[in-house]
């Protein structure tokens, strides 16, 4: 999957090229229909993709603000600043 996103990103990173130089030395209307185009395969495609692989077996409760998670940071920021000093 990753290799996949990554040859995906590239063949982006390419079509915006192209509309960019097609926008600027050649045809105005064509240039803006290849960047539009790469912009809503790039959000509607891409990205869900991406963050699927990112997510993919990751638990939602690391990342949230739960009294545990807040007594974990308070107690962190408390030896912080026992360290500190020292």
């Amino acid at each position: 999957m990753k290799i996949f996103l990554k040859f995906f990103f590239i063949i982006q990173i390419f079509s915006l090229i192209i509309g960019f130089y097609y926008k600027t030395y050649l045809k105005y209307e064509v240039g803006d229909k290849i960047i539009g185009f790469t912009v809503l395969i790039g959000v509607f495609i891409f990205m869900p993709l991406f963050l699927y692989d990112r997510w993919n077996g990751k638990k939602l409760k690391d990342y949230t603000l739960t009294e545990e998670n807040i007594k974990k940071i308070k107690n962190q920021l408390e030896f912080d600043k026992r360290k500190k000093k020292n």
